[in-house]
């Protein structure tokens, strides 16, 4: 079984509302998919509560040390990929989820404050060697703002944009709120829309570096060091820890307008 979380400090970001389309697109593509809440805020659980019987089935896990047996017990039930929405910030929890992560996404708007707020889970994954890429959500259809943006994480991961960077970018659609609203995914909203076509298209993305994946996880095995949850105390220590630079390219005003899912 392989994991995905997303995680980022940032409410806000569209954490959910991706875990439920990436959840289906794998479910479409032949995997047997578990979604895992560990935001007691809910999103998942109310989803599921509209969405009534189904075989996309949610498990809440809430407390640190529940997540590593229930990825366990999921594995040997014949899941073959976990899909782990964790709340904002930096929890016991959410900790957790990227320890036992095969693959973390990073979601962030192309603003300011949310490429900012990286930080903290860019430090994290990187305190346990995990893998990890962006994804930029919430995006306009077009405008430089997101070549910014793209600019910017690329800069904080200090890495090519390829590599760090998820394809594609999800764009701001009322498709994705509608499904939310409705119980369904947005590729079971609205299936032959845009929304669902970026959907499919970052899943097969994603499945290429999970697959991927397997194969340095067996050559790295036994090699990670027994590394203490990490304690983040600062601003300060977040952004040198990261290599994070302000930044300044991104107006305010521009801030202001970004859309809010």
């Amino acid at each position: 079984m392989q994991t995905l979380v997303l995680a980022t400090q940032k409410g806000g970001s569209g954490k959910s509302t991706l875990a439920i389309g990436l959840a289906l697109a794998a479910r479409q593509a032949g995997h047997i998919v578990r979604l895992i809440e560990t935001d007691p805020q809910g999103t998942l659980s109310r989803w599921q509560m509209r969405r009534g019987i189904s075989d996309l089935v949610v498990e809440t896990v809430y407390d640190a040390d529940g997540i590593e047996p229930r990825l366990q017990s999921l594995a040997r039930g014949g899941v073959t990929l976990a899909v782990i929405d964790t709340a904002g910030g930096i929890s016991a929890a959410t900790t957790a989820a990227i320890r036992y992560a095969d693959f973390c996404m990073i979601p962030a708007r192309p603003s300011v404050a949310d490429i900012e707020a990286t930080a903290s889970t860019l430090a994290t994954v990187r305190a346990w060697q995990k893998r990890f890429a962006f994804i930029l959500n919430q995006t306009p259809i077009r405008g430089q703002r997101i070549n910014i943006a793209a600019s910017a994480l690329g800069d904080e991961a200090a890495r090519e944009l390829d590599d760090v960077l998820a394809r594609p970018f999800i764009v701001t659609r009322n498709d994705h709120q509608d499904a939310l609203a409705a119980g369904l995914a947005v590729s079971e909203f609205a299936p032959f829309g845009k929304s669902s076509e970026e959907i499919r298209d970052l899943w097969r993305w994603i499945e290429v570096r999970l697959s991927a994946g397997v194969a340095a996880r067996a050559e790295a095995a036994g090699t990670l060091s027994n590394v203490e949850f990490p304690i983040i105390l600062s601003a300060d220590r977040l952004k040198t820890k990261a290599g994070l630079q302000p930044l300044s390219t991104v107006g305010e005003d521009e801030v202001a307008r970004d859309a809010v899912f």
